[in-house]
């Protein structure tokens, strides 16, 4: 960075949305034990992220980042890392034939363990208490014990990370994410009596398998048709937990936040002299910045110069996420300000978080066709400007839930106590999101096909 930056310098800025310990002496002694564990991802790895997400921003690649809203202590198996590992390949083999261009894999996994509350207490039955912020602070259970903030557990959510980035990678170079074995579970999905929309692209896709097959085009000799890269990334709020696995490359001499490949910053935490941009301006991972409604054309100008005062392609990903209905009221201001200003970005599009409501039975649902619909207004107002859709960003699992309502398996709002099992937000069940991911190749084809047809 341009700038002198140092890793502990937002501690002297205003914090919001992160805990205050009561226990001071604890905390110290936990972020010291972390500072001496080895980082969890290096320094190459993100700088081979931000390359890919460099061609994502050109229309070269398109990023696809999707997973937990909030990774659970409880939740945590193999089992359930592998099969939200198995919907994302899935959906990027979809994406990849829609788009024709690769698909830069991006997991909420591995460190996605803290969460910005809307209020800092809840109350239940007239008993108030400090709210639930994720399994890295506090516990969910609705006692005053389980709400106090425990430094601990920073140490559980490391351990936690560290295992399942370790199955990532075995799954990511193991055979498992060969693209036949993934394209064989698309195709059960696609043969579903609702489905038949989507039959059609997954017979295409087959066809396409099958000529490079005939052709000596095969897993056994092109590494790259059994092998992936994935990457991870969540949203560094817990600043005590980001500092302790912050790192210095030994070839660069650069710094690295050593907790996840792709960090970002919220839509409530984006304050330009807030401590979480402070943060995230001096490490190298790409970063990713949450625009909401209230995102203003001047801060957006601040906090781009201020996170990548270099312009440097692939560092900086804005991720839009207004609601449907209110794309067109926000998003074209904010892209020609990035015009406006020459300003090297990623525009990806989060559906999830402006579409949450709360269903007839109570629960806390989003409709998928509104999820839906955002993502296409998002392509329209991108049509419209002339830039490049980079990617999209989902709150997604690979169980079987009941959270979101929707989609060819039409889960209703009586549906959703069958199987909610979500601490926070409700997340796309595996064929909400494949169903999705389908949907959205049709929107990359027609902009691929409208593109070939201008020139």
């Amino acid at each position: 960075m341009t700038r002198v930056w140092n890793k502990s310098d937002w501690r002297t800025k205003p914090r919001i949305q992160m805990p205050d310990y009561p226990d001071r002496d604890k905390l110290d002694a936990v972020e010291a034990r972390l500072a001496k564990y080895p980082p969890l991802v290096f320094a190459g790895e993100a700088r081979r992220l931000r390359d890919e997400l460099a061609k994502a921003g050109r229309g070269e690649a398109f990023l696809l980042q999707g997973g937990d809203c909030a990774e659970s202590f409880a939740e945590f198996s193999a089992d359930t890392i592998r099969e939200t590992f198995k919907v994302m390949l899935q959906m990027a083999v979809v994406l990849t034939y829609g788009a024709k261009v690769p698909v830069v894999k991006v997991g909420r996994m591995a460190g996605q363990f803290a969460k910005p509350r809307s209020a800092p207490t809840e109350v239940k039955d007239g008993v108030e208490l400090p709210s639930y912020r994720g399994d890295i602070i506090n516990e969910l259970d609705f006692t005053e014990a389980a709400r106090i903030p425990d430094p601990d557990k920073m140490l559980r959510a490391y351990t936690q990370a560290a295992a399942s980035l370790n199955l990532l990678r075995a799954f990511s170079t193991g055979g498992f994410a060969d693209i036949h074995r993934v394209h064989a579970w698309t195709t059960g999905f696609a043969e579903a009596d609702k489905a038949e929309r989507y039959r059609t692209l997954s017979d295409r896709i087959s066809d396409a398998l099958h000529f490079m097959t005939a052709a000596g085009i095969n897993s056994d000799r092109i590494a790259s048709m059994s092998m992936v890269d994935f990457y991870t990334s969540h949203e560094a709020l817990l600043l005590e937990y980001e500092e302790a696995l912050t790192r210095v490359d030994s070839t660069t001499g650069q710094t690295i936040a050593g907790s996840g490949h792709m960090i970002w910053i919220g839509d409530r935490t984006r304050q330009p002299d807030g401590a979480h941009v402070e943060f995230c301006r001096g490490v190298i991972n790409p970063i990713g910045l949450k625009c909401g409604p209230t995102t203003s054309a001047e801060d957006l100008k601040v906090l781009m110069e201020k996170l990548n005062p270099e312009n440097d392609e692939g560092r900086l990903t804005l991720i839009a996420r207004f609601g449907a209905g209110k794309v067109g009221e926000h998003l074209p201001r904010l892209v020609e300000t990035v015009k406006a200003e020459g300003a090297n970005v990623v525009w990806s599009c989060d559906p999830m978080h402006g579409n949450t409501i709360k269903s007839s039975t109570g629960y806390k649902t989003r409709p998928f066709d509104q999820v839906l619909s955002e993502v296409r207004e998002f392509f329209a107002v991108h049509r419209e400007q002339g830039t490049v859709p980079g990617g999209v960003h989902f709150e997604m699992t690979g169980q079987d839930v009941t959270e979101c309502t929707g989609g060819v398996r039409a889960v209703t709002d009586e549906d959703l106590s069958d199987r909610y099992h979500t601490a926070c937000d409700p997340r796309l069940n595996a064929s909400q999101s494949l169903e999705l991911a389908f949907l959205v190749a049709e929107e990359l084809s027609n902009r691929r096909e409208a593109a070939r047809a201008a020139g």
